[in-house]
């Protein structure tokens, strides 16, 4: 394996898990701790994790780097299906709230042919996307500019820009979806707007691929309590789902 594949791989173990040991890493690649030391000093270099005694956690850049380069590649497929359900979910003539996952994006893509539909997202992507989309009225809303989101994020300014609005469905991705801790982002930004949507009272609906179940990001943006239905895949965790069902919440995989 060549030292910028490992190193790659390296940052994809730190987006799971939060944390890495070199011994961990030299168990798991076949290698010296001194090819790991070296590999983490170059990511260090980088400004994609921080050094801590014994192993790294990401850095700033890291997130970025992972957010950009992984989030519109992994689960393809599954993030489509999940997307197709969702938009089936779509009536014409609904108003409904469209965030910056990639889920979310995959979703927006069968939108395209719906008429009288009324998308409010704080994406650019998605944005973007409905340009192709003469039926389909955008309303951009957010203040701040997130670049590694491609997104708009300023709740404050936000809840004056949906006042008035019905709403009838929001669609959210997570980082993860945990019993105690609900639906989490990574990113402070996006948890407060997802929050505020949430808070609206519409219908509440997480787009989350197998992968994003027993995961919990740094913050929290709705309790399981408070969402209606959650769109996954065959990957979910059987015994995490019947736990969620056990709350209440529809659990759909596509």
């Amino acid at each position: 394996m060549f030292p910028e594949e490992r190193q790659r791989k390296i940052l994809s173990m730190l987006d799971r898990h939060g944390r890495v040991s070199v011994n961990e890493l030299s168990e798991r690649f076949v290698v010296s701790a001194v090819t790991i030391r070296a590999d983490l000093q170059v990511l260090a270099e980088a400004g994609t994790i921080v050094r801590t005694h014994g192993g790294a956690i990401p850095g700033d850049r890291g997130l970025r780097f992972l957010s950009l380069s992984r989030r519109l590649t992994e689960q393809v497929a599954e993030k489509e299906r999940i997307g197709q359900h969702g938009a089936s979910l779509v009536s014409d003539g609904e108003a409904v709230f469209i965030d910056s996952s990639s889920t979310a994006l995959a979703l927006a893509r069968d939108l395209k042919r719906h008429r009288e539909l009324t998308i409010i997202t704080n994406a650019l992507a998605v944005a973007q996307e409905m340009l192709e989309a003469p039926e389909v009225t955008v309303l951009l809303v957010g203040g701040r500019l997130r670049r590694d989101t491609a997104s708009l994020v300023d709740a404050g300014t936000m809840g004056g820009q949906l006042d008035g609005l019905n709403i009838q469905k929001g669609f959210f991705g997570a980082h993860g979806v945990d019993v105690v801790s609900g639906l989490t982002d990574v990113s402070i930004d996006e948890a407060d707007v997802k929050r505020l949507l949430v808070h609206l009272g519409l219908k509440t609906i997480a787009l989350v691929d197998g992968t994003k179940w027993g995961r919990v990001g740094l913050a929290s943006f709705a309790r399981l309590e408070q969402v209606d239905r959650i769109i996954t895949d065959a990957a979910a965790p059987a015994d995490a789902v019947e736990r969620v069902r056990a709350l209440g919440v529809d659990v759909i995989s596509v």
